[in-house]
């Protein structure tokens, strides 16, 4: 029988994120103001993250697009340049290792992916993870959440899942998941809940 695990999403939950660093540093390499350059990734970054573009073929668009003034090496560490860890988080899971399997299931891109799970310490007791650019689906649709449930072999009754976005919360309840819908200022409520979950399945 699937034991009890802790799925969380990553951005806005593990680690935040913000995209206005990348646009006001790639607009000092560019000829586009900071406002409008990341417009110029629209087209690309959905199927990046969806895995129908490969790292390299999105950086060579994404530099040639916004013709970028700059190696491939300085454009990824700008691109990937915009994420800072959740301490509060980071607090919980620290305490919360080995007690039970945590994985992680995210839309994200290769990139992303092996920036923060090599940079940030908060990751280190995840066991690992389905992403969307290497299950070739994403969040909110149902065709992740079963790979995950598949591929990571969990009950979703047994399973409490947190996420920042209303829609995927949705499609992991009507799964069966128990879920919170996570927020920054409400880390508090959510300890709570995730205490009381884990008293209810044995962990103390």
């Amino acid at each position: 029988m699937p034991q009890p695990v802790l799925l969380s999403d990553v951005g806005k939950v593990l680690i935040d994120f913000d995209f206005s660093i990348a646009a006001r540093r790639l607009a000092e390499r560019c000829d586009h103001p900071a406002e409008t350059v990341l417009t110029l990734f629209e087209d690309i970054k959905g199927p990046y993250e969806d895995g129908r573009m490969d790292d390299e073929t999105f950086v060579r668009e994404a530099m040639a697009v916004t013709g970028f003034r700059g190696s491939k090496q300085e454009f990824e560490a700008i691109w990937c340049g915009i994420f800072t860890q959740n301490e509060p988080m980071h607090v919980t899971l620290t305490a919360l290792a080995g007690k039970l399997p945590m994985y992680l299931l995210s839309n994200t891109s290769g990139l992303h992916k092996d920036y923060f799970l090599r940079t940030f310490d908060i990751f280190r007791p995840f066991q690992g993870g389905v992403y969307s650019f290497s299950a070739g689906c994403s969040k909110p649709g149902e065709e992740i959440f079963h790979q995950t449930i598949a591929q990571l072999d969990l009950d979703p009754v047994r399973t409490f899942y947190i996420d920042d976005l209303e829609a995927n919360i949705a499609t992991a309840e009507r799964l069966g998941f128990r879920t919170f819908h996570y927020s920054f200022a409400k880390h508090d409520q959510m300890q709570t809940e995730l205490d009381e979950w884990l008293a209810g399945q044995g962990i103390g």
